[in-house]
């Protein structure tokens, strides 16, 4: 559970707010939870702000939306991979555990009914190494199969091969 807790935009800066121990309390004694203060009243004025790195120093805290939405994806369990060609790097969203051939499906059914198999590098290895030729030089790339459970950050390229059932005779 996350409990989003609205303050004024005064609190929110001063990291003060009356009534945050009774909540935590309130939370505690009702199962646990993760509880984000943040304030509509900054977000909206962050948001209409022309100059974000500006307002951030200005008001010497930064938005809430991160925390906010990192906090939802871990409460979901949902994680990130990504696929990269020469013009484009797409992100795609999955549930944690989530095995390759199930991946590739988010992607298109097509490629989860013919998975062959997944290369994976590992998004570490190409900040590291700093494009994917020298990742694959390093050795660092690993072809997964059916079981492979994607993980979070991991850069992958599906092998897929479907035969088009109306030609077989």
């Amino acid at each position: 559970m996350v409990y989003l807790v609205n303050v004024t935009e005064t609190d929110y800066i001063s990291k003060k707010n009356k009534w945050l121990a009774k909540i935590v309390k309130w939370v505690n004694s009702h199962g646990g939870g993760k509880i984000l203060p943040y304030s509509v009243a900054f977000e909206q004025a962050y948001e209409k702000a022309t100059d974000k790195e500006a307002f951030v120093k200005e008001k010497g805290i930064d938005s809430a939306m991160g925390k906010i939405i990192n906090a939802g994806y871990a409460c979901l369990d949902l994680v990130h991979y990504f696929t990269a060609g020469s013009d484009e790097v797409k992100c795609w969203t999955m549930r944690k555990g989530t095995k390759a051939p199930q991946a590739a499906g988010i992607i298109h059914t097509d490629f989860e009914r013919g998975f062959i198999s997944a290369d994976i590098m590992k998004y570490e290895d190409i900040i590291l190494h700093g494009n994917e030729q020298a990742v694959k030089k390093d050795g660092k790339v690993e072809t997964k199969g059916k079981t492979y459970e994607v993980q979070d950050g991991d850069i992958v390229l599906f092998k897929f091969n479907v035969s088009d059932p109306k030609k077989k005779k």
